[in-house]
């Protein structure tokens, strides 16, 4: 099974699938052709965080960031477009070759680049139809794009009938599939891309291409409800989704509660308050000390879940991150799983094109703040706090869930109320993508700090929640704020089912295999 936000880019993983390969190699397949067909929320510009598991007991997380620049613009406070946002190099190319690595070290993989690319290839150069994600983000950025240049001329064309069509990125592909990754990173692309970089103004320069590398980390885990889940460790903020779930884990079970009712939603939303209480924290640990142990304490999440009113709110006092994100989600014929996210950090990242490469830019920068104190103040060679937290849940120590949502602040949030109703409820991934959800936080339409809820969840529970002093304010069902997530579930049998959101343009494709 295959899920991503696009049919285009879960057609070429399960391709790979098709003809023998492995989970990671069909993953590298997909994010390729989702770098090409999701422009506006990944890309080569980008960075990827992968969790990796299987049935033999192997786990591993794989953070493909990039780092701040050597020399840093003295901007106060850092732009969230432009080229001074562009100031973290991208690792998204790297974390292929290393995650290739890992297949075959691990799983006895064999496929190479030049082969798994070749689908994004001929999808930037022979065109395809625009997505009405893409076309809405274009829409909704107008005003914002006339001032990106050479922006329009790539990323506008196929609002018409014509297929839209990338041959900077066919190019810059090529490069990659012909002469491996690093090309990205040292060889004549690395070159090409350093010259548009500095003509654009950013910080970034070929010394900080060729100095960022993955990092192979092992996950995090936490007990709930019978399994085990997997979550990247700082600075992605998989810590809090782990926290979140360890505090509910500590409160009655949701098993037999309406997951559409207030009593369901508002112990969620409070453990979500009560675990973002310590994600402040988050940084990353060569620059700064995380208190994991503390924020995964046994103790501190009893105490955690002790706090949480059945009655009343926690007033919500933090500030939001926005960000988009794209997930993609593979299972293997042998249950080995991979859950990886990819992103530029705010739909279209920086506005920056690089030079005539075709590659989009993130504006990941923008995540790091200039406090002279706090942890995730921005330092050279440094990464930001980190967004992205794909996930595995583990039952009997095989792989029982792949998970992954776009979102930002709402990832955590996004997962919290899919693992509740798939682990507690036994919704199947279908049926717990397409319940009503929430989120906490400002969004581009409402900029209150207030408990956003999809309408479907219906008026008795949004009474009762604002009775429990909740400020409560509506989405329209299927709202893309409320985050496009991914899911495949694995039973004991080893059969998968698996869904792409309904909110978004995506696609989940399983074939039967013989074992």
């Amino acid at each position: 099974m295959v899920t991503t936000p696009h049919r285009l880019a879960s057609e070429a993983g399960l391709r790979v699938l098709a003809r023998g390969g492995n989970a990671i190699e069909a993953a590298v397949a997909a994010s390729a052709a989702l770098a090409v067909a999701y422009p506006h929320f990944c890309g080569l510009g980008g960075d990827g965080v992968w969790m990796l598991a299987d049935r033999a007991g192997h786990a591993a997380c794989l953070l493909g960031i990039g780092q701040a620049a050597a020399q840093l613009p003295d901007a106060d406070p850092i732009p969230t477009r432009g080229p001074l946002s562009a100031l973290t190099s991208a690792g998204l190319v790297d974390s292929w070759d290393t995650a290739l690595d890992w297949s075959r070290r691990v799983w006895g993989g064999s496929g190479g680049l030049d082969a798994l690319l070749a689908d994004a290839i001929e999808l930037a150069e022979g065109g395809f139809p625009m997505s009405g994600s893409q076309r809405f983000w274009l829409d909704f950025r107008a005003s914002e794009r006339s001032g990106w240049p050479r922006f329009d001329a790539l990323f506008a064309i196929g609002k018409d009938a014509r297929p839209f069509c990338q041959p900077g990125i066919a190019a810059s592909l090529r490069a990659v599939a012909l002469r491996g990754a690093r090309e990205f990173y040292e060889g004549e692309l690395c070159a090409r891309i350093a010259r548009g970089l500095e003509e654009a103004g950013s910080p970034l320069r070929a010394a900080d291409l060729a100095a960022t590398r993955t990092r192979e980390t092992t996950p995090l885990r936490m007990a709930y409800r019978g399994v085990e889940l997997l979550a990247p460790p700082p600075p992605t903020q998989g810590a809090t989704t782990l926290a979140i779930m360890g505090i509910l884990d500590r409160l009655p079970p949701l098993a037999a509660v309406d997951d559409r009712g207030a009593d369901f939603l508002h112990v969620l939303v409070e453990a979500v308050k009560q675990a973002f209480l310590d994600r402040g924290a988050i940084a990353d640990p060569d620059f700064a000390a995380v208190p994991l142990e503390r924020m995964l304490d046994p103790e501190r999440l009893g105490a955690k879940a002790a706090a949480i009113d059945a009655e009343r709110a926690l007033p919500w006092p933090h500030v939001v991150r926005t960000g988009d994100t794209a997930f993609i989600g593979v299972v293997d014929g042998k249950g080995r799983s991979v859950a990886l996210l990819q992103s530029l950090y705010y739909d279209w990242g920086s506005g920056v094109v690089v030079g005539d490469t075709g590659i989009l830019w993130q504006n990941r920068g923008a995540a790091f703040d200039r406090s002279a104190a706090g942890p995730n103040r921005l330092q050279p060679g440094k990464r930001p706090f980190y967004t992205l937290n794909p996930g595995i849940a583990l039952r009997a120590g095989a792989p029982a869930l792949v998970y992954g949502t776009q979102g930002a602040d709402g990832q955590p949030q996004t997962l919290a109320v899919l693992l509740a109703r798939l682990i507690e409820r036994g919704l199947d991934p279908q049926a717990a993508l397409a319940a009503p959800r929430f989120l906490l936080g400002r969004t581009f339409s409402d900029a209150r700090d207030a408990l956003k809820l999809e309408a479907s969840a219906g008026e008795t529970t949004f009474a009762e929640l604002a009775r429990r002093g909740h400020e409560v304010s509506a989405l329209v069902d299927l709202s893309p704020l409320a985050g496009q997530a991914g899911v495949i579930a694995v039973d004991d049998a080893g059969y998968v089912t698996g869904a792409h959101d309904p909110r978004s343009d995506g696609c989940a494709l399983g074939l039967t295999m013989e074992t």
